[in-house]
């Protein structure tokens, strides 16, 4: 028995075929390369295809996408894919295979990333755990008693909206406090504005290229004492202190694991985090969790869509279902 996990991102699609132990037997990628609309459907398709031509028998797929998988419908909303507003993503995939009993499962990439996490990775034995992923955005898995919280609309875990900061601001209202200054492209963005505010500033930061600045470009300028760029990580760390107390107060997990292209370089800073979500926090449910960095880094949505993949399979043959 067998089952492919697909996690679609923002820039590549990657693929995997799992045993019922969860062994990898095979794997493939592609990228994206700016395709748009049903040209990203059918490299699904075309991947899906390749990948059930390597496994003797496939019992399910499970795909993991950057945005909202509706469960009811099997229809994504996909940001960063033009096109993906409302895209029939299940209906596609199950018109491409040849066998229509195979289940398709679709989930969010933050539900994936807690489950592969809690398979293989850092949240394993655990039954409460929350993947906090930091990259372009902010999004939050979430595992609430070994099962994975979905929410009424399937958007669970939205939590760049986060409200972090008053009073509200019209800048917030694309991506949310939280996201607009603690995700990577959050972090460029603050310091960016502090560009702005600091005409004065002389250091590295403003013979760059300010519209190209990422937050890699920061960290190692904040090791080495710039001002703008110590001042915007100093306020992603407050902001992700501040999450991560919102977090265990609210869901008292075993664990939050980071994750994401900023976690990453700043792992470094779990420390500095756990000082300041103390300083908020539910006192006794803070001295419980334990703050970690992803073990599976950018596999984990993969392994997670393999994980739901294998879900289906008992689901379907329990007859039962989300």
């Amino acid at each position: 028995m067998a089952v492919i996990g697909l996690d679609l991102g923002g820039t590549k699609l990657a693929g995997a075929v799992f045993d019922a132990g969860g062994a990898v037997l095979a794997e493939d990628s592609v990228l994206l390369e700016r395709r748009a609309g049903a040209d990203v459907g059918s490299l699904v398709v075309a991947l899906l295809n390749r990948l059930m031509g390597k496994a003797p028998s496939v019992e399910a797929v499970g795909i993991s996408v950057p945005g909202i998988a509706h469960s009811r419908t099997g229809r994504v909303w996909a940001p960063n894919i033009a096109g993906w507003d409302d895209y029939p993503l299940r209906d596609e995939i199950r018109a491409s295979l040849s066998y229509e009993d195979v289940p398709v499962v679709i989930e969010s990439d933050r539900s994936c990333c807690i489950m592969g996490e809690a398979w293989h990775g850092a949240a394993r034995g655990c039954r409460n755990a929350v993947y906090l992923t930091v990259g372009t955005g902010i999004g939050a898995g979430i595992m609430v008693d070994g099962r994975i919280l979905h929410g009424a609309h399937d958007i669970s875990g939205a939590v760049g909206w986060l409200a972090l900061d008053r009073p509200w601001d019209e800048k917030y209202r694309a991506c949310g406090c939280f996201e607009y200054y603690a995700s990577g492209d959050g972090i460029a963005r603050y310091a960016r504005e502090l560009l702005a505010q600091r005409p004065s500033y002389a250091g590295a930061l403003r013979t760059m290229g300010v519209d190209a600045l990422t937050a890699h470009d920061i960290f190692p300028l904040y090791d080495a004492g710039d001002e703008v760029a110590v001042a915007a990580l100093t306020r992603a760390i407050e902001l992700w202190g501040m999450a991560t107390a919102n977090l265990v107060s609210l869901l008292n997990p075993e664990r939050i694991i980071f994750g994401g292209g900023v976690f990453g370089p700043a792992t470094r800073f779990l420390p500095d985090i756990a000082r300041e979500a103390k300083r908020w926090a539910q006192p006794i449910s803070i001295i419980q969790v334990e703050l970690a960095a992803s073990a599976l880094g950018g596999a984990a949505a993969l392994h997670g869509a393999g994980h739901a993949a294998l879900d289906a399979v008992s689901s379907s043959r329990s007859g039962d279902s989300r």
